[in-house]
């Protein structure tokens, strides 16, 4: 790998160099009948000589390309299935979630009802064993605040949305040992 890299270096070196000779007139003290321009000349043809010799020898000892696949393997294809799979119970589970918030939301001032919703979502948390892909904590939260802070928010219906804070919180846990059974909490 370090051949091609100083074959390059090489050439850049020699044609760098010759870059930046101007040719001028020959110098009186100089005894040599050369003149600059051909000096010029015979660099030029010593940079293209020593690439010459150098590329061939670098492109011999290059590693060769990978070879890519242009057909997915059976184990892809399986994982892709497993993959779509789970996306499709996922999309399932949060629009489970919507459906529960939605409810909560549109919820009157009716306390065993908003206490219902938010047990209701508390038992969707232990059965996805938290929170499906695609709704953040923080939104919920803000969300059941944006209804509490309407107004009607008895004492049975925080302690709903507590136990729901408590139980989002054990299931994200790395660690919980049991989530299927819930907060011990």
């Amino acid at each position: 790998m370090k051949l091609p890299t100083l074959a390059l270096a090489l050439t850049l070196t020699c044609s760098s160099v010759s870059g930046f000779v101007v040719p001028t007139e020959p110098s009186i003290v100089s005894t040599s009948t050369s003149t600059a321009l051909e000096a010029h000349s015979r660099r030029q043809w010593l940079a293209v000589g020593a690439a010459a010799v150098f590329l061939p020898l670098a492109s011999a000892n290059a590693e060769p390309r990978p070879m890519y696949l242009t057909e997915p393997t059976d184990e892809f294809k399986a994982n892709e299935a497993k993959a779509a799979e789970f996306r499709r119970v996922q999309l399932a589970q949060k629009k489970k979630f919507i459906d529960a918030v939605d409810k909560l939301l549109s919820e009157g001032e009716n306390e065993e009802a908003l206490a219902g919703d938010l047990k209701a979502l508390r038992v969707l948390v232990i059965e996805t064993e938290g929170l499906p892909i695609g709704i953040k904590k923080d939104d919920l939260y803000k969300q059941i605040r944006s209804k509490k802070a309407k107004g009607y928010w008895p004492t049975s219906v925080e302690i709903a949305y507590q136990s729901l804070k408590n139980e989002i919180l054990f299931q994200q846990s790395p660690d919980s040992e049991n989530k299927s059974e819930g907060s011990p909490y």
